[in-house]
């Protein structure tokens, strides 16, 4: 091989390399630096945007979650209802035997506890104004001594769940003669 082949490159060394002026080869250092600082910037928003947009999905998958429970608790509850109205029907029987009536009252009491520490609140009725978001009005009765639109008689307890409403109350009104 001889060495006046002109396709054969000749590696380059420090002495072979053209010399920079040092204020440019400043200003070529300084503007990689630049170009690196911006890169990092954007690289650093970029994570902090995605940590953040994990935070919140991670946030509403754990809300989601817990409104799923508490759908499913709010299911269940409503399903029970029916059995604590039976008890509270049994409780108003007349029965000889007060030992027995005293079983299916501790009974009661007992699932009703149970029940009010999953988050039943029973709603408040008899002798209070008429409302329509949590009343059920069945009957109306002419009534005097007491105000219009004011429950008189509750046909079936009416519960919230944690605030929201479970099942109305089913409810007499008085209406005053016209």
């Amino acid at each position: 091989m001889s060495t006046n082949d002109p396709n054969l490159e000749i590696p380059a060394t420090e002495e072979s390399l053209p010399a920079l002026d040092p204020a440019e080869e400043l200003k070529a250092v300084t503007a990689e630096k630049e170009q690196l600082l911006a890169e990092k910037a954007e690289l650093r928003d970029q994570l902090l945007r995605r940590q953040a947009d994990f935070e919140n999905f991670r946030r509403r998958m754990e809300r989601e979650r817990s409104e799923f429970t508490q759908y499913a608790a709010m299911e269940l509850l409503a399903e029970l209802l029916p059995v604590l109205d039976d008890f509270e029907r049994a409780l108003k029987t007349e029965t000889s035997d007060s030992e027995y009536a005293r079983g299916v009252e501790l009974i009661y009491q007992r699932f009703f506890d149970t029940l009010k520490k999953q988050g039943l609140e029973p709603i408040e009725a008899e002798g209070r104004p008429f409302d329509p978001y949590v009343h059920e009005a069945v009957e109306r009765a002419e009534a005097e001594g007491v105000e219009d639109h004011t429950v008189l008689e509750v046909f079936q307890k009416g519960y919230n769940f944690r605030g929201r409403l479970l099942r109305p109350a089913m409810v007499k009104v008085a209406v005053q003669r016209p």
